[in-house]
């Protein structure tokens, strides 16, 4: 699974509303530590 530019992006703004980091994995989807 790679980071594209989207996908950080994406990262990056759920990260400034605040959301949980296994919220975020959720959303990008099959991300894992």
């Amino acid at each position: 699974m790679s980071w594209t530019e989207e996908r950080v992006e994406t990262l990056k703004k759920m990260w400034s509303e605040g959301q949980s980091a296994s919220q975020i994995a959720k959303e990008l989807g099959g991300v894992t530590r």
